[in-house]
């Protein structure tokens, strides 16, 4: 499958004096492919477009695909293998169809996975919609946009309801490049993430020497980054990816001058693709449609401002690299019964987190109003939680709010009080944020928050890892567009108010089936000796099942020793609770007897989005950038 330029044999010199040669063999399709070519031809030796056609529908449960793009499929294939000239080619033989097969890009895993290139139109529109390239004709702008069209924009999921009836792909301190403590602030992390689809965009703002706006871990050593430079990234790069609205969350540690100048950078530079509320507060969330090509605001709005010696004097400790408790430390975590129950990992995240509360109880202080024209401009009002948890969870008929929990806080209230967290997410949203020990920029582990309905669990983008890779699977979904509905359970209430309760376990719904044919690509793609020095590898596949407790599970295939093209033909059934929470992970080893496993690829698909049948499955490395050629062709089917 690798090539058919490919060598016969490779080479391994040992201790540079023994050659060891090993044959070099391309698998071959595998039983099942050859039954469902045959069944489809009807034993005959070609596919005619026709029976593709069938095949498509029938066997990969492409429903909607019309004959004529399975003739183009065929064509395509044929062009590929540089047979489109030979005449007399009535269809696909077993070879082209098994190429067809591994065809990602025809024949991937889940809906809207394929990356087709996007085509290009122009049009006109006002100056709020994104700009790739602009000339200017009178008083209104031509634009050229890549069109939302094929497979990869294919947005399938209902775009009409409120902010909170999705997942968001959301960034946390989006602006640094490495670790929490030491690492440069930047915009390019944030053109990273817009590019990903990343929907929420987290910036702190700190005072500069200048009377400025700077965007840095605020009491770390993290070079900062000019906030007009962020702010001007955010905007040429903001609807690349998705056209639905960019959220950018500000944690700001500012005076109310400092504030106003922020409210002036925002709307000078996004002129009319900022969108903000007439009223004070929302009694509900706009939808993602009708935001579509906008930028909204999401932060504390600005209370009295206190100026005493005192303050003054907290201010300059924070400019020399002082610390001072933050909003988002203390969420869940500054009321009496709290203080007690901090633990090591809560004490450091006073430290290390960057969010400041400026709240000061002197009542001897001079008072002075918060910037009017900056607190207009929140979309997405968000607030500390005062007093006990439950409290803070209730749900208020007039208005509509975010609630941030540090990822301990939220473990803790869903342990408690879980069934009022998602009771709280079904109208208001939730946010959730890494602890402040995780100063490498690790995750943790996101599922916890999705099964409860947190609306913004939030990443470090640049933290490469497990958790990462499951944040990648999930907005695989609907197209890549960074929203993600949730499940129609979590919105429901029943008879007497009840919600979905994530602790509760549940009759199994469906069993998810996984077969692992077989691996190739990794040839093309690592040097011969990148995974063992003297003789090919040793692949093996995992699968694991991340959803709710009752569902995780992981399978592993068999080794298969000395093959660069390995094939497992394994089978694994997977019985799913919710299986609208589930999402599979796949990861390739090479087996190591003396040292730890080598990676070989991973990839991590949402079980609702799976498409039945046999797929080629892409392999991404340890950062998410997908791999050129290695793929593995497996089936997934539903029971």
């Amino acid at each position: 499958m690798a090539s058919s330029k490919s060598p016969d044999s490779c080479n391994y010199k040992m201790f540079k004096c023994f050659n060891r040669k090993f044959k070099i063999t391309e698998a071959g399709p595998p039983p099942d492919v050859k039954e469902v070519f045959s069944t489809f031809t009807r034993g005959g030796e070609y596919m005619s477009a026709d029976q593709l056609h069938r095949f498509l529908v029938e066997y990969q449960g492409e429903v909607e695909l019309t004959a004529s793009k399975a003739e183009r499929f065929l064509k395509e294939v044929l062009q590929r293998r540089n047979d489109v000239g030979r005449d007399n080619i009535p269809g696909l033989d077993l070879n082209h169809f098994f190429y067809l097969l591994f065809f990602d890009d025809l024949n991937g895993p889940i809906k809207s996975e394929v990356e087709t290139p996007p085509t290009y139109y122009i049009s006109a529109f006002p100056f709020r919609t994104l700009i790739n390239f602009v000339n200017t004709y009178g008083f209104t702008m031509i634009y050229v946009f890549p069109k939302m069209v094929g497979n990869r924009y294919d947005v399938h999921h209902d775009m009409t309801a409120p902010l909170s009836h999705y997942y968001i792909y959301t960034g946390h301190n989006s602006y640094l490049t490495g670790n929490q403590l030491s690492s440069d602030c930047s915009d390019v992390p944030i053109i990273k993430a817009l590019q990903r689809g990343v929907r929420v965009i987290e910036l702190d703002l700190w005072p500069s020497n200048k009377d400025d706006v700077n965007v840095l871990h605020g009491r770390t050593l993290t070079s900062p980054v000019p906030l007009i430079k962020c702010l001007k990234s955010i905007k040429e790069y903001a609807f690349v990816k998705s056209p639905y609205p960019v959220v950018i969350t500000l944690e700001d540690h500012l005076t109310p001058d400092l504030q106003a100048k922020v409210a002036e950078m925002l709307t000078q530079t996004f002129e009319d693709l900022l969108y903000y509320p007439q009223s004070k507060c929302l009694a509900e969330f706009p939808s993602p449609e009708s935001l579509k090509h906008r930028i909204i605001i999401s932060t504390k709005p600005p209370k009295e401002y206190l100026e005493s010696k005192r303050h003054k004097e907290k201010a300059n400790r924070l400019m020399s690299g002082g610390r001072e408790s933050s909003e988002e430390e203390t969420s869940g975590l500054d009321t009496p019964e709290r203080k007690g129950e901090l633990e090591v990992d809560d004490r450091v995240t006073l430290l290390n987190d960057s969010d400041q509360d400026d709240e000061d109880s002197n009542n001897s202080c001079e008072r002075k109003s918060g910037a009017p024209e900056y607190k207009r401009l929140i979309t997405i009002h968000a607030g500390k939680p005062e007093g006990a948890m439950k409290d803070a969870l209730k749900v208020a008929s007039e208005k509509v709010r975010r609630l941030s929990l540090s990822e301990q806080a939220l473990e803790k209230a869903a342990a408690s009080h879980g069934t009022d967290v998602v009771r709280f997410t079904q109208r208001n949203v939730l946010r959730v944020y890494p602890k402040g020990t995780r100063v490498t920029s690790s995750n943790y582990k996101p599922n916890i928050g999705w099964m409860h309905g947190a609306q913004m669990v939030a990443f470090n983008m640049q933290g490469y890892g497990k958790s990462l890779w499951l944040m990648h699977g999930m907005f695989r979904a609907n197209g890549g567009c960074g929203y993600v509905k949730k499940p129609h359970f979590l919105m429901q209430k029943g008879p007497h108010n009840e919600v979905f309760d994530p602790k509760r376990t549940l009759p199994v719904k469906k069993t998810l089936k996984v077969k692992v044919y077989m691996g190739d690509g990794w040839r093309l793609d690592f040097s011969q000796t990148h995974f063992d020095t003297y003789s090919p590898p040793d692949f093996y596949t995992k699968v694991y099942i991340v959803g709710v407790p009752a569902d995780c599970a992981k399978k592993k295939t068999k080794i298969m020793e000395d093959n660069w093209a390995p094939v497992w033909d394994q089978e694994f059934k997977f019985p799913l609770t919710v299986p609208e929470l589930a999402l599979v992970r796949i990861e390739v080893r090479e087996y190591d007897r003396s040292d730890k496993d080598d990676f070989g690829g991973q990839t991590c698909l949402p079980v609702p989005e799976l498409k039945p049948g046999i797929r080629a499955v892409p392999l991404y490395d340890r950062k998410g950038e997908k791999l050129k050629s290695v793929k593995l062709l497996m089936r997934f089917q539903f029971e």
